[in-house]
């Protein structure tokens, strides 16, 4: 750590714990806020504390944390509360250590979970199984400052054991536990709440927002590549303040290249709401929820902070952490050091024949996509049929939907999707929430085969391919992130999202969207390595329409 001795900054300082902006002059000492002076200054920037994400998955960016702190910081982002249930479910263990050493590799305030449910559920292969014990090693960590989304809200409404075994544990340590409930009203989210249950980032509505909140439960107002949630619920900011939090859940490297929080600060003031009342949202409620030692601009705190040029603009001129300038006029100052490459992956390549889907002379359920969303409507309908086998039928869009469990070899579970918009082409990736097996999707089976197979070549990534063209982004960490720096995994990104976009797919965000088709937690109809699953009745269900 470079700590930066005797610096003094000017400008109208931001002070959230008084409701104020005063002009003043802040010196740090060693890494530490020594004075603030409150006189006339010849600068008008804004010296504010830094921005927090309130709950972010670092693999979705897919960059290593370290990778994720470089680019973070040039936004104005000094902390993270991190869930690592990405890497746990491909790792365990091992794989949340990874994150919280190399997270500590740079200087960034990265504040990882445990995460409670690996696997998410019982109907789908992870690489790794995260139960009571697990949560006791990990809770009882300093470094681990909270238990990560408890996903399996059946599990807690209905008294699943090991379910309230672990949220106990979370208990012991006094360590708050973040939820995973979406769409979750009336009384069973009132049972999962007071099982002391304290966020959601998974609001659909204002109305469930409302609800969640009477019951004394936090709400993160969530703004990732896929799911956006912000214009529905940033309403609650000026009935309920004190229970929102700003988060994005789920960022891939291209949209964190354009911004992170800041961009919803912006959004939120241009709206014209309390500019103290937004920044309170994504620093100083975060701080006191979960207990976090960041910065608030006070006598004494450590250094976290952002300079910028107005409130309205919110232009970030410079970001600190522990009195570090770590960026400077959109450019980072943080060196990400070489990362190592932890893995898992047994899949063995496979051939047309085994994603043929074979006809019963019936309707099918077909899984329809919804742009913007996690969760998934049904369709029934009846599919292409040719030599008694289903076919992809880009007409209607009606395309085979592939998951393969990439732990062990063996056979890929086949659906049905629609709304991917793909005309001649396959997309592929090994970020397939929340086990990481591989998914894929196209036009044509040898195309969604041949995506397959390369990235079992290379033990992980995502990959656009048409007839003519590929583009491949390798993720050798637990095939899910780059070792690269930011910049380069976004251009790679980038290519094959444009690649993507060749293919036909209407999607905004094509390889988020296909990575939460295997989200069996989210409704309604979604796809495991194992088969077909209705998310409302969390169970598996048939392909074919009795």
């Amino acid at each position: 750590m470079k700590n930066l001795d005797n610096i003094t900054l000017s400008g109208q300082i931001v002070d959230l714990l008084h409701d104020r902006i005063f002009p003043g002059t802040i010196t740090i000492q060693n890494g530490k806020i020594q004075r603030i002076v409150a006189e006339e200054v010849p600068s008008n920037n804004f010296l504010l504390p830094g921005l927090i994400d309130a709950h972010i998955h670092i693999e979705s960016s897919m960059l290593t944390p370290a990778a994720f702190a470089a680019l973070a910081v040039i936004h104005g982002t000094v902390a993270t509360v991190s869930d690592p249930h990405e890497i746990a479910n491909v790792l365990g263990i091992k794989g949340v250590e990874f994150m919280i050493e190399n997270g500590n590799t740079v200087p960034f305030k990265f504040f990882f979970g445990a995460p409670s449910c690996v696997p998410a559920t019982p109907f789908e292969s992870s690489g790794a199984v995260l139960g009571v014990d697990a949560m006791e090693t990990l809770l009882q960590r300093p470094d681990i400052r909270y238990m990560a989304e408890m996903m399996n809200y059946p599990g807690v409404i209905y008294n699943n054991e090991e379910v309230h075994a672990k949220l106990a544990v979370a208990k012991k340590y006094g360590k708050p536990v973040d939820g995973h409930a979406p769409g979750l009203r009336g009384m069973d989210a009132k049972a999962y709440i007071e099982a002391g249950i304290t966020t959601d980032h998974e609001c659909f509505s204002l109305q469930e927002a409302l609800e969640k909140i009477a019951f004394g439960m936090k709400i993160q107002i969530r703004e990732g590549s896929a799911a956006k949630n912000f214009d529905e619920l940033i309403p609650l900011l000026a009935t309920h303040p004190e229970s929102v939090l700003f988060c994005s859940d789920d960022k891939h490297p291209d949209d964190l290249v354009k911004g992170h929080i800041n961009q919803l600060v912006k959004k939120a003031i241009s709206l014209g709401y309390d500019p103290l009342q937004v920044l309170k949202s994504c620093i100083l409620n975060p701080i006191n929820h979960y207990h976090l030692p960041v910065g608030l601009l006070q006598e004494g705190d450590p250094a976290d902070l952002i300079v910028v040029d107005s409130l309205e603009n919110f232009n970030i001129l410079a970001t600190y952490v522990s009195g570090e300038k770590v960026a400077e006029n959109g450019q980072s100052l943080i060196t990400p050091p070489i990362s190592e490459t932890p893995n898992c992956f047994e899949a063995d390549h496979i051939k047309v024949d085994d994603i043929q889907l074979a006809s019963k002379g019936k309707q099918v359920k077909i899984i329809k996509a919804i742009e913007g969303q996690l969760i998934t409507e049904t369709i029934i309908d009846t599919p292409l049929i040719k030599d008694g086998m289903i076919q992809n039928d880009t007409e209607r869009d009606y395309l085979k939907l592939v998951v393969m469990n990439r732990y062990k070899k063996t056979p890929p579970a086949i659906a049905l999707i629609k709304n991917t918009g793909i005309k001649n082409g396959a997309l592929a990736s090994t970020v397939a929430h929340d086990s990481h097996n591989i998914i894929a999707c196209g036009s044509d089976d040898k195309l969604i085969v041949d995506a397959i197979n390369q990235l079992i070549s290379v033990k992980g990534g995502i990959i656009a391919l048409t007839p003519e063209e590929k583009a491949l982004l390798p993720l050798p960490v637990a095939g899910l992130m780059s070792p690269e720096n930011a910049f380069e995994v976004a251009k790679a990104y980038e290519s094959a999202d444009e690649l993507a976009r060749k293919t036909g797919t209407t999607l905004r965000a094509p390889f988020m969207t296909l990575s939460f088709m295997a989200l069996l937690v989210i409704p309604q109809l979604k796809l495991s390595d194992k088969g077909l699953f209705d998310g409302s009745t969390f169970e598996f269900t048939d392909l074919s329409v009795a």
